[in-house]
């Protein structure tokens, strides 16, 4: 690692957030302790996000420009990442060889594994394991193919705050780092990270991501399910949706708010439900042990225990401000709530220091 501190980059549907941690000269290892030197958000107006990607650079780079002049981060390099539905995330088993090898390679090994053509996708590949296989030793790992204009997307809007992207990371393998230290780093743990617009759900074998899936249905929907059912402004519905909560008992008054909230939230349970027994199903001896909830839909009432019941599964709150250390100039302005929305940035920093 060149630099001690670096800065992470959530690019949200709602919200850009950035979180500058300071780290060990020496580089990130399980040990090691970050510094959280700055972290700010700044709001999105409606639309410049479209399903996880941007669709309003300039609209998200005078957002950037306005976190940085407000938070006075120390630099402009930033650690950015991508995760929506057309980043493609999955198991692939190669014959062993050396990390640069297996990359340069991909594009003659999954050329028909990929919804689009290899020279519209820009592929990586993250190894977690060596095993014999049949006819010689195996690297067993995930493939990530990203579409090059859902990169080039938000590294355009970047560059247009005056910012300079070093690092393209996945937001599951951001995730992962961020949260599975501590108690967690030697379980098997599940990530749901629920968002505005998507909900990213990452299983965690000891350290290392071994299943991802993106789920299209995030907290907006709920709100936008209340607006609608009761003419209400978004807002108001935001703040309804917080009272009411979900697989709560409510008052008649609040029925049929929890009535919206219920239409959407049970269709992203089930999946979340489906995607934990798909990966318990073909992973022998791989059992989940804890749900960790994080993002900016993770705080809503009821949720954890909603989905502990329909999942038969521990659920937690993420806790990812409890592996850092907090510097003098944030120690007076953390807020509670940023411990469901800083995972993401922290973690993409995490990345470009390791």
């Amino acid at each position: 690692m060149t630099k001690s501190r670096i800065i992470g980059l959530d690019i949200g549907s709602t919200h850009v957030r950035a979180a500058e941690l300071k780290f060990d000269p020496k580089g990130l290892d399980s040990q090691s302790v970050p510094e959280l030197v700055r972290f700010g958000q700044v709001a999105l107006p409606e639309g410049a996000l479209r399903d996880g990607e941007v669709a309003e650079p300039n609209v998200v780079a005078t957002a950037l420009k306005q976190l940085w002049r407000e938070q006075k981060f120390s630099t402009k390099d930033v650690a950015i990442g991508v995760g929506n539905q057309r980043v493609l995330i999955r198991d692939l088993d190669l014959p062993a060889m050396p990390l640069d090898q297996i990359r340069a390679s991909l594009p003659y090994q999954v050329q028909d594994l990929l919804p689009v053509a290899v020279e519209d996708a820009v592929l990586d590949y993250l190894p977690t394991g060596i095993y014999d296989g049949q006819h010689g030793s195996l690297v067993g790992g995930l493939l990530v193919a990203a579409t090059k204009d859902t990169v080039q997307a938000n590294t355009a809007a970047v560059e247009a705050a005056g910012l300079r992207p070093v690092m393209v990371d996945v937001n599951a393998f951001a995730l992962t780092r961020a949260l599975s230290r501590g108690q967690w780093a030697e379980r098997t743990i599940a990530v749901v990270d629920l968002g505005a617009r998507i909900t990213d759900v990452v299983v965690i074998d000891r350290g290392a991501p071994r299943f991802v899936r993106t789920l299209p249905t995030g907290g907006a929907d709920m709100t936008e399910a209340i607006a609608r059912s009761m003419n209400l402004s978004l807002s108001d519905a935001e703040q309804l949706k917080r009272q009411v909560g979900i697989g709560k008992t409510v008052p008649p008054a609040y029925q049929e708010a929890a009535s919206a909230i219920a239409e959407v939230g049970h269709v992203l349970v089930e999946a979340v439900r489906n995607t934990l027994s798909f990966y318990s199903m073909n992973n022998s001896g791989g059992a989940i042990e804890m749900v960790l909830l994080t993002g900016g839909g993770a705080s809503l009432p009821g949720l954890g225990q909603y989905l502990s019941t329909a999942a038969r599964v521990s659920v937690s709150l993420a806790a990812p401000m409890s592996g850092l250390r907090l510097g003098h100039a944030i120690a007076s302005q953390s807020d509670e709530s940023w411990q469901q929305t800083i995972s993401l940035s922290a973690g993409l920093a995490m990345g470009a220091a390791a």
